[in-house]
């Protein structure tokens, strides 16, 4: 009989992060050393990733994302443990170029095979990044965890960071929300991964834009973020702050996937919808009008999710268009405006 990966963790994917509020809280205080002027981007705004430049056209993308399986197919997983490491490079404008291996697994409980098909999964999506495998580093631990640390590069001009948000652009997100209450459905129970495959087809997808958009429509895209588990709200959030704008969101614009309100109706929850419900509360305003199921959707923790895009207004159009040709369900969602005392805004 096969193994259910879903059944040997207690969470999985982007829904086993820390909860931001705990992040926030215990990280704000460090002292990250002196000033070095070739970082031009750190931790302090909790961006996607860091940026190193190496030369005045060259500039290291740097980022690490490992977690528990939240699918039960091993080749899957690794799949989607590497489209959403890889992503961070993507939302930072950069191309992947090498990858390290973060491998925690159980030798007591699991047959080793499952290490090689998750592996299998991995370099499947490496390779078609046309980025390189370097080789990594593995522990037998309690539970299996798998990632990547990811290197990419990118213009230093060319950089698409969370703090660059202008006033009138507009919002538009790649993919559909939903992944953290299907896959907490996955493995309650209520569903199988056929029943799903909208879902974990859009988590193997990579975030890869390159090839869709010329260099005007690039250009035009002044900030952006990957949708992770901090859910639509949580990292629209921080977007919003280290840019100092507030977002509105028109929530019939947002994309979701079939089952995901039928989902939240059922109860498949995670911590990480409570922990994200907290740590947004203060900085938004959700219409009242919004069904139970429909607020639970903002605070959904995606796992490998979409890219959300600050895109000038007369370039918006046509660059939904564009990406829409290799992630079908992009759509314009809101526009950023200028910054009042909450930080998003979200009308029925």
């Amino acid at each position: 009989m096969s193994v259910r990966l879903t059944q040997t963790v207690q969470k999985g994917g982007c829904a086993a992060k820390i909860s931001a509020e705990t992040l926030r809280e215990t990280l704000s205080s460090l002292d990250f050393g002196p000033s070095n002027p070739a970082v031009l981007i750190d931790g302090k705004h909790f961006d996607d990733a860091g940026i190193y430049q190496i030369t005045p056209e060259i500039a290291l993308v740097q980022t690490i994302d490992f977690f528990t399986p939240i699918v039960d197919t091993p080749f899957l997983f690794g799949q989607i443990a590497a489209a959403n490491a890889l992503s961070d490079v993507y939302a930072m404008g950069g191309v992947p170029k090498t990858a390290l291996a973060v491998l925690a697994f159980p030798l007591a409980t699991l047959d080793p095979s499952i290490m090689k098909e998750v592996m299998e999964g991995a370099l499947s999506k490496v390779k078609e990044a046309k980025c390189s495998l370097l080789g990594g580093h593995s522990i037998d631990d309690d539970t299996l965890k798998f990632g990547l640390s990811v290197t990419g590069l990118v213009h230093p001009k060319r950089i698409w960071s969370n703090q660059s948000a202008q006033i009138g652009d507009h919002l538009i997100l790649t993919k559909p929300l939903g992944t953290g209450t299907l896959c907490a459905g996955l493995k309650n129970g209520d569903y199988n991964e056929t029943q799903i495959k909208d879902a974990l087809d859009s988590m193997a997808m990579l975030n890869d834009t390159s090839g869709l958009l010329d260099q005007a429509e690039t250009q035009a895209i002044h900030a952006a973020t990957d949708i992770t588990g901090f859910g639509i709200l949580g990292h629209g959030m921080q977007l919003a702050k280290a840019s100092n704008v507030s977002l509105r969101l028109q929530f019939q614009a947002i994309p979701l996937f079939e089952r995901t309100l039928e989902s939240l109706k059922a109860e498949n929850t995670t911590k990480a919808h409570r922990s994200n419900r907290s740590y947004t509360a203060a900085g938004t305003f959700i219409s009242p009008e919004l069904s139970p199921e429909s607020v639970l959707t903002l605070f959904d923790p995606q796992t490998s999710g979409g890219l959300l895009l600050c895109v000038a207004p007369e370039h918006s159009t046509q660059i939904a268009q564009k990406l829409a040709t290799r992630f079908p369900q992009t759509k314009i969602i809101g526009s950023v405006i200028s910054p009042e005392e909450k930080r998003i805004f979200v009308h029925e």
